[in-house]
This record gives structure tokens, sequence and C-alpha cells, in this order.
């Protein structure tokens, strides 16, 4: 005789099964199996001759040109420093025997760098583009507290927001015309996960996450393949983080992960430590929500109360070594 609980019971272990496949199946083939077993699946070079890559002088951005270059495409580094750019470009040629191009341009300007970037790259066949530029707050902070906070926001969402809008409005009309491109958008972990304290930030990284994502079903007709990527904890000069770890690993390990994703996720953290923390965040919200602000708050405002820390100490020390020098 069937009773209403084994129907219950029953329809349980439907969903329960479903859920898996719909969520945990997917999960670890794009985050293990795919980038792992198959590696990038993506022939780069027959996207176009160039990548473009902004914020290309350091961190991840240059992981990104060294890495793009090892697969053989010539490069086109965008950033603010004119001499870093050249000192970059000077490497990439030598170690991997590509062409390479610099543009210097200020992210935090207004529509004439757009202009500048468009006549120095058109008609230049560019199969890849990684919008990398971003900026954030120098440590964590409340918004009602952000130093010298009108400059400071105008310049964030010109950075962050802005520049991808464009780079991408910019660049892939040749993708479209050649039915053929890569879009890389490094987005951040805080884009998806609580991040008070951070919060223009984290919002302007959601921004350029769902962007990406609407942007890939809008082009995928035109073959146009665009990634989201959310990185958690890079040791780089922006995160200021100075020693590499397992966790916070260095942007030449990063990037050889997050390329390997390529074919296989839209959405990626590009890292696998960095899929498991975003799980175990995630989980921790499904049980307690409430329990994961809290521990979210307090871990900001203890990285807060360092960096005020440390600064109140950097701004005495010339006092110190003033009197020293003079005795």
């Amino acid at each position: 005789m069937v009773t209403v609980s084994n129907v219950l019971g029953s329809t349980s272990a439907v969903l329960v099964s479903l859920f898996i496949l719909r969520k945990v199946f997917p999960w670890i083939y794009q985050n293990l199996i795919g980038p792992k077993v198959f590696g990038c699946r993506i022939n780069l070079k027959k996207t176009g001759e160039w990548a473009l890559i902004t914020g290309a002088t350091d961190g991840i951005g240059k992981a990104y040109a060294q890495t793009l270059a090892r697969k053989g495409l010539n490069i086109i580094l965008v950033s603010r420093t004119l001499s870093k750019l050249q000192d970059v470009a000077k490497e990439i040629e030598t170690e991997f025997k590509v062409r390479t191009m610099v543009i210097a341009a200020d992210f935090t300007g207004g529509a004439e760098i757009y202009d500048q970037i468009h006549r120095q790259i058109e008609n230049m066949e560019i199969g890849v583009l990684v919008n990398n530029v971003g900026m954030s707050y120098a440590n964590p902070e409340y918004l009602l507290e952000l130093p010298d906070n009108e400059k400071l926001i105008k310049n964030l969402l010109s950075c962050n927001i802005l520049s991808v809008t464009r780079m991408c409005q910019l660049v892939m009309p040749g993708m479209v015309k050649r039915h053929a491109g890569v879009v890389i958008n490094i987005s951040s972990l805080s884009a998806v996960i609580p991040a008070p304290l951070l919060t223009v930030y984290s919002a302007s990284k959601a921004y350029m996450d769902k962007f990406s994502e609407d942007l890939a079903s809008e082009y995928a007709k035109h073959n146009i393949v665009v990634q989201s990527v959310l990185p958690g904890p890079v040791a780089t000069n922006m995160s200021k983080i100075r020693k590499s770890t397992w966790m916070a690993c260095s942007p030449k390990v990063f990037v050889t992960s997050a390329i390997n994703t390529l074919g296989h996720a839209r959405q990626t953290t590009g890292y696998f430590p960095h899929a498991l923390l975003e799980l175990a965040i995630n989980m921790l919200s499904f049980v307690s929500p409430r329990l994961t602000e809290k521990l979210t708050i307090n871990t900001m405002q203890n990285i807060r109360a360092r960096a005020l820390k440390k600064t109140t100490t950097k701004s005495s020390a010339p006092a110190t070594e003033l009197t020293t020098s003079l005795s």
C-alpha cells in the first residue's frame, strides 16, 4: 500500500538526486576534471594574431600577458606607466620571441583615453581581450569614511566598470567580423560572497560578473567566448599579500590554472583552492547567513584595524629618522 510518507520520501530522493546531477557534477567537472584533464579547450592562436591585456605591468595582468605570449600570440600591453610597459614588453619579446605593442592609458580618465586606444588598435586582429585593470581601497573601510571619497569612487567606477564596458565595445567588433574571439574579464570573488567594508569595490566587480554572463549569451552565436574570472586571494601588489601560499598563490600559478578553464566554464574562480573557499563560504551562508555576515565583518574590521595601526606607525617614522640624522 502506497502511503503519503512513501510518496514524500521518494519525491525527496528524486529531488536530491536531481540537485546532485545539476550542481555537484558540473562543479566537479568545471573545477577539476575539465581544467586538469583536458586543459584549455580553445585554440587561442586561431582567434586572432594579437592579445590585448589591460593592467598588464604587474600581477595577474602581467601573468596573462606572459601566458598568452607563451601560446604564440603577439601582445598589446595597456597600462598607466609607459616605462613599466616598455620593461614588460622587452621581457616578453626576449623570452617568448613574439611582437609587442604598448599603450599608456590611465583608466581613471575620461572618454579621451578610449579614443586614443581605438586609434592605435584599429584594424589590428585582436583575438583575445583580457580586461584586468582595476583598483580597490587602500584597506577595508566603511563607505562614509572613505578618504577623499568622491574622487576615489569616481576613479574606482571608471577603472572597474567603464573600462571593461568600453574595451569590449572597442575590441569585439573585429571578433564578430571574424566569427572568433575570447574575452576574459577579471572580476573578484568578493563579487559573489559577503564583502562588507569593500562595498563599492565588490559591487563594481559584481557588475563585471553580470556583464560577462549576459555578454556571453549575446555573442555566443558569433563564436565569441566571454568568461568571468573571480579570483580569491592572490599575492599581488593590489592585494598587499607579499608571500604566496597554497591559498594565496602567485599570479603565475593562478593564471596557469585559470587559462585551463577556458571552454569549460563561463564563470570560474580560476583556481581550485579558491573554488573550495567559495564553496565553504556559500555552505556556511546556507546554514547560517547571520553567522557568515558576522564572521566576515569581524574579519574585515580586524584587517582595517591592522592597516590603520600600520599607517599610524609609518606616519610617525619620518620624524624619528630626521631626529636620528641630526643627532
